[in-house]
């Protein structure tokens, strides 16, 4: 689908706001794939994804209200993802337990695997993060959260924060290594 000029994408929110359902049709097929690929990277399937995703343009549709024209509207888009992805993780595992450490190791991931990998087989690697860590993975190191709004958001310690990424991340690298083994195996026959 083309890309929308602002003036295009006005009408169409104007029309969203008119309770359009045309409108409102047409502005979830064009951000489907933006939002989509927001989604995937905190839930566990594409299923849990797309449960997220319509609930997402669900507040999109009713708090169309308060979204500023001056602003972007992807970015707010983005906003209302990630916090519903936030919601349905904090309604669906209340009893994920949090490490709470006090400071925690960075581990590097090997960038060379990372950059041979697609899209996709990343987020599939994310998906199969435990709950706590692929969330605090995917707001730190994707959307740059720091670990203070990390903490205040998921109502954990700052510490808990840092020990969830550092574990998230060797976990990926267990992953990644474990990737690197397969293709050796592969070629090696």
């Amino acid at each position: 689908m083309p890309e929308y000029t602002s003036a295009v994408l006005q009408e169409l929110l104007d029309g969203c706001l008119q309770r359009n359902r045309r409108c409102q049709e047409l502005l979830y097929k064009q951000f489907y794939g933006y939002a989509m690929s927001i989604c995937l990277r905190y839930t566990r399937n594409r299923e849990e994804a797309k449960e997220i995703l319509n609930d997402g343009f669900m507040k999109v549709f009713t708090k169309l209200e308060s979204f500023d024209p001056n602003r972007s509207f992807k970015t707010w888009l983005t906003r209302i993802m990630i916090n519903t992805a936030l919601d349905h993780y904090r309604h669906e595992v209340r009893n994920n337990v949090f490490d709470d450490v006090e400071t925690a190791d960075q581990v590097s991931v090997d960038e060379t695997v990372i950059s041979k990998l697609s899209h996709e087989e990343l987020i599939g690697l994310i998906q199969k993060l435990t709950p706590s860590y692929r969330l605090v993975f995917s707001l730190s190191v994707i959307d740059g959260y720091t670990h203070e709004e990390i903490a205040e958001q998921l109502n954990i310690s700052v510490g808990a924060s840092k020990s969830n990424l550092s574990r998230a991340r060797e976990k990926l690298r267990e992953m990644l290594s474990r990737i690197n083994i397969d293709n050796y195996d592969r070629v090696a026959r």
